[in-house]
């Protein structure tokens, strides 16, 4: 069947390979390349016979896998870390560099290789982390945005160096070439950009009228691979010109749907480049240098665990962070394979040190769901050892704390808690392990712990045995549960509040027991609702009968069933429903000096006046002779309409 044959043995084998991995919970993208190894030249059996125009496919795949990434490229990700997303990761990339060419020096590798080899290691798998982050609940942690945002930078840095790479031949010759292809590369990329901004949108648009999603999927996929022509056609990589167009579309109105509509087409190619990084394996190679990958991945973790940890440290992300950063960007990710294999077709590398480096990068990313299990652990172990750490606190009250709040976590939602409480009087205190964020509540006047709240001593300070009430402000899996542990010896029964960033920590912390969760974009929808069902004139306390019902089964994973059928029954029997309204009385209002008998509101709006708070003091069911006066509150009930003709009687608007 030619290359037909060829494409189904690749997409069947790499699905029976994919599928087992996914049941052993490690990243399909290693079943695939398993399953090159399988049906390539070197083990016999089943094999691919042309293998060359399986390679061109897979050049689609590698642009179809830049394209994606370049839709999903979110720089907002880097708002909040983007002091160690960017400076950070270039120096992480500059180190590892370095090593990997002194690694190489030490093998008697030749200098270009030795270059090659440290930039293969010096990226991480986007893949991998996202898919562990995911896997155990921690989106949305700081350590997470750290990871995600150095994730971003490391594959921008990655065009650069696939562009680089051919001109690596020969060094010394090449310097001059390699500086005209960057910058032929900025100018083909400001023109792409500057054209594309203005073409791209209205294309789109166009399309989208149509209400074709076939012809959709069919101008993304063409704008995709026609850029990266364009690019290749100019001497630059087919796929970086991939990749800018989905930065451009990226920008556009239509990024979502682009990228959920390329996204199957993206994978079915990824797979095949995938299966035929692992045709290029040999396993042979393998079995002979067995010894020197197991030494080569050893000092890869250990170089990249010291680079990423020390960074963390240097821009003052403390606590588990350093641990968390270095065992989970420890290893080598999917753009270090386009990276040797770049290398190889441009003959750079050989392939049975191509063959090396993969198995390195293979057994890096099997070790990595391991490596993630060990920063709590390790952590843990750390504060054992270092109980009586110094801790810092700042505008403490004179008098102490006793049935005060604590506060886990000084950013937005922290910081508008503390200050509400601040202006009511309550005390509080707030535990911040980011030091920039301590300074601020430090600036502010507000009593603040430097520490991680998760630690015993740190809640110690925090005079947990005393407080009233904890709110986790931070959507943390790991400080909720560092806190539990030791609430549930300090002070058990405490109240406490915990925030979460998504479904999937709602679940974690209903596993420990918080029954008290706030998941902002839940709530947020609570109120829309609310909201809508006050404009169809529906009872006050059936909208919040609703809302609590609601509420419930989502935050109560033991909860079943729908919504409460009665309560719904009552949602629409509402327009001639009595209700009460609460109006101030201004100075000079028609209100103000006079009795309630003078005003005789229930014959001129059909309300009656149920209650009266004057200086501060509720007067339930007033006398008739009760007189009101600027200042004072007033309470009627009555029907909607009523109030309404209550409120433009004695509250008219001003001409």
């Amino acid at each position: 069947m030619g290359i037909a044959g060829d494409i189904i043995i690749v997409v069947v084998f790499g699905l029976a390979a994919g599928l087992i991995f996914n049941m052993i919970k490690l990243p399909p993208i290693i079943g695939y390349i398993i399953a090159g190894i399988v049906i390539g030249p070197f083990t016999g059996g089943v094999t691919v016979s042309d293998i060359p125009r399986i390679e061109l496919l897979a050049e689609i795949g590698v642009a179809l896998l830049l394209f994606s990434i370049g839709l999903d490229l979110s720089f907002k990700e880097l708002k909040d870390v983007k002091g160690i997303a960017i400076a950070g990761t270039t120096v992480q990339i500059i180190l590892c560099i370095l090593s990997g060419y002194g690694m190489g020096y030490a093998m008697g590798l030749p200098h270009n290789v030795s270059i090659i080899f440290g930039m293969i290691i010096s990226l991480s798998s986007t893949m991998v982390v996202l898919k562990i982050l995911m896997g155990r609940g921690l989106i949305g942690t700081l350590s997470s945005k750290v990871m995600i945002g150095m994730l971003i930078v490391q594959d921008l840095a990655a065009i650069p160096l696939m562009i680089i790479i051919p001109k690596l031949h020969d060094i010394a010759d090449n310097l001059p070439d390699i500086g005209m292809i960057i910058l032929k590369a900025f100018i083909v990329l400001a023109v792409i950009i500057i054209v594309g901004v203005r073409l791209i949108p209205f294309v789109l648009k166009y399309v989208s009228r149509l209400n074709s999603r076939e012809l959709f999927l069919i101008t993304i996929t063409a704008l995709a691979l026609g850029i990266g022509y364009v690019t290749h056609m100019f001497g630059l990589s087919f796929a970086f010109g991939a990749f800018v167009a989905g930065m451009v579309i990226s920008e556009s109105d239509y990024s979502h749907q682009a990228l959920n509509d390329i996204i199957p087409l993206r994978d079915v190619f990824g797979l095949i480049f995938f299966t035929s990084i692992g045709m290029l394996l040999d396993p042979e190679v393998i079995s002979e240098n067995l010894a020197i990958i197991m030494v080569l991945v050893a000092l890869i973790i250990t170089l990249k665990f010291l680079i990423f940890s020390t960074l963390s440290i240097v821009f003052k992300y403390r606590n588990i962070i350093p641990l968390a950063l270095g065992f989970g960007l420890a290893q080598v990710g999917e753009f270090s394979f386009v990276l040797a294999r770049t290398g190889v077709q441009s003959g750079v590398i050989e392939k049975e040190f191509y063959s090396l480096v993969l198995s390195v990068s293979v057994v890096t990313m099997i070790l990595s769901p391991f490596l993630s299990l060990l920063p709590r652990p390790l952590y843990s172990l750390k504060k054992k050892w270092f109980k009586h750490e110094d801790v810092q606190t700042i505008n403490m009250p004179e008098g102490g704390l006793a049935g005060h709040v604590i506060i886990a976590g000084g950013g937005r939602v922290g910081s508008q808690v503390a200050s509400v409480l601040n202006s009511l009087g309550f005390p509080f205190i707030i535990i911040e392990q980011d030091f920039r964020k301590f300074e601020r509540a430090k600036d502010n006047g507000l009593p603040v712990i430097f520490g991680d709240a998760g630690q015993e001593t740190v809640l110690e300070a925090a005079n947990i045995d005393a407080a009233k009430l904890i709110i986790i402000s931070a959507p943390s899996v790991i400080t909720a549960r560092g806190i539990l542990s030791v609430a549930d010896v300090k002070n058990p029964g405490i109240d406490i509040i915990a925030r979460a960033n998504d479904m999937e920590q709602i679940k974690e912390l209903y596993k420990l027991n918080i029954n008290e969760i706030v998941q902002p974009e839940f709530e947020a929808s609570l109120e829309v609702l609310r909201q809508t069902l006050l404009r169809f004139d529906c009872r006050v306390s059936a909208i919040q009968n609703l809302v609590d019902d609601v509420k419930r089964k989502t935050y109560n994973f033991k909860s079943t069933g729908d919504i409460n059928s009665s309560i719904m029954a009552s949602m629409k029997d509402t327009p001639f429903l009595i209700e009460t309204g609460w109006y101030e009385i201004a100075p000079g209002d028609i209100m103000d000096g006079s009795s309630i008998r003078e005003l005789d509101v229930r014959r001129k709006a059909g309300v009656s006046v149920v209650g009266v708070i004057k200086d501060g003091e509720l007067i339930p069911n007033p006398e008739p002779d009760t007189l009101l006066s600027a200042g004072d509150m007033v309470a009627v009930i009555g029907t909607r309409e009523k109030r309404d003709n209550f409120n433009s009687i004695f509250f008219p608007v001003p001409q």
